[in-house]
């Protein structure tokens, strides 16, 4: 690994977008394809949720067993993995130191993948005053202790958060054998499937407090409790030795911005076209570090789309090699896709004619069943009623059957929602 080397691709981070765009990639025969990856093993987070709803309906996973699957699948389809390596910097357009257990290096490659996911943002980044006590916990932290090292946690869990992943926590605490004292959460209602959330009350007995927050945390050497305070002020002392602060995700955007990439305010992640292409040229992004945090079928989908992309890019510098860069590298044809509050954030966020990746976005409030309107410099393109409730921290999802319509001159396009 010491040394300067040089790749076809170099896809930065193995999990599930990464692994499924080396596979694609190397089984199209994109010439060397190369994965390097921080973590000692190679799946990203699907290694240690134990729970299931990984895999298809038919042929169901937990998520190391799907985690195996698609590093297995991709090392048979002749990429190379590298796990133990860190990328720290460009060290030019195309090309990144690392640093791995054999030394420093620098791998210099004709296109790459920034699949470097997302994280929680810990209880310091959530400004939680109190004291540092041991029994504080993030979700990947949580599953990590749980599922991959076998070790204990508290007997008594406070479950900051009301979404899926928070719902996935609780039932982290309860395989280590541990009791949910409470969730809680900052909104009106909770975030996950009505089934999810009236199961975990009712098969568990958990309590779920909403319009609530947590206002500091109690006790030294080991935690003792959590002070919450509700929405109309009133603050209550829950005994417990082990809080878990879930959700909150920010994609892990450090290689991007350090590489002076374009950023998406709404999203944090790089800013994408609908072939997954960044503002620069031969620098693709997919997963989690687009829009903290979506499923992994959804990331295994952005990462067989960016594949397709990555294969035009090469062909079109092979086409190329004296000019540098690719055809459509930075597509003049696409225009800013923009979302209207309450909506927070669209992925992919620029939008040219020929766009066919659906796109997901999220609202910051509750919507009852609201349309969403696609307009052009006041030009209608798209109208489409939702069936279900819309809710913060759940994905809605746009089809791209309107793309297009879009004018590249005419400027910006808008997604809003209408009653």
């Amino acid at each position: 690994m010491t040394g300067a080397r040089r790749v076809d691709v170099l896809v930065v981070g193995a999990g599930p977008a990464g692994l499924a765009t080396a596979a694609r990639l190397a089984a199209a025969g994109a010439g060397r394809v190369e994965i390097v990856d921080r973590e000692t093993r190679a799946g990203g987070a699907p290694r240690h949720c134990a729970h299931g709803g990984y895999g298809t309906l038919l042929h169901p996973l937990t998520g190391p067993a799907y985690a195996r699957l698609l590093v297995t699948a991709t090392r048979q389809a002749g990429a190379t993995v590298r796990t133990g390596v860190t990328a720290l910097d460009w060290a030019g357009p195309l090309a990144l130191h690392t640093l791995g257990a054999e030394g420093p290096g620098t791998i210099t490659a004709r296109a790459v993948v920034l699949a470097t996911g997302a994280r929680e943002r810990p209880r310091a980044a959530r400004l939680v005053p109190g004291t540092r006590p041991a029994g504080v916990y993030s979700t990947g932290e949580l599953q990590q202790a749980v599922h991959l090292y076998g070790q204990r946690i508290g007997t008594r869990a406070v479950v900051v958060g009301a979404e899926d992943v928070s719902y996935a926590a609780a039932d982290t605490v309860r395989a280590a054998g541990a009791t949910v004292v409470a969730m809680l959460t900052d909104l009106p209602g909770p975030q996950a499937t009505p089934s999810r959330a009236a199961g975990s009350r009712l098969r568990h007995g958990t309590p779920l407090l909403t319009g609530t927050t947590v206002a500091e945390l109690l006790g030294r050497g080991r935690l003792s409790g959590v002070r919450v305070r509700h929405r109309d002020g009133r603050t209550a002392v829950l005994p417990c030795d082990t809080v878990v602060f879930t959700g909150d995700f920010v994609p892990d955007h450090e290689l991007a911005r350090r590489g002076g990439l374009v950023l998406d305010p709404g999203t944090r992640g790089p800013a994408v076209d609908g072939a997954l292409r960044t503002s620069r040229p031969g620098v693709f992004a997919v997963g989690s570090v687009l829009h903290a945090v979506e499923s992994a079928a959804t990331a295994v989908r952005e990462g067989a789309h960016a594949a397709g992309a990555v294969l035009d890019h090469l062909a079109a510098t092979d086409r190329l090699a004296d000019t540098g860069r690719s055809s459509g590298a930075d597509r003049a044809d696409a225009v800013p896709l923009l979302v209207d509050p309450p909506l927070r954030w669209i992925a992919p966020n620029r939008v040219a004619p020929a766009d066919r990746l659906p796109y997901v976005l999220r609202t910051a409030t509750r919507l009852n069943r609201p349309v969403l309107c696609v307009t052009q410099n006041g030009r209608v393109l798209h109208r489409e009623r939702l069936w279900t409730a819309a809710l913060p921290n759940r994905t809605l999802r746009l089809p791209a059957g309107w793309t297009h319509r879009v004018d590249p001159g005419d400027g910006p396009v808008h997604v809003s929602v209408r009653p």
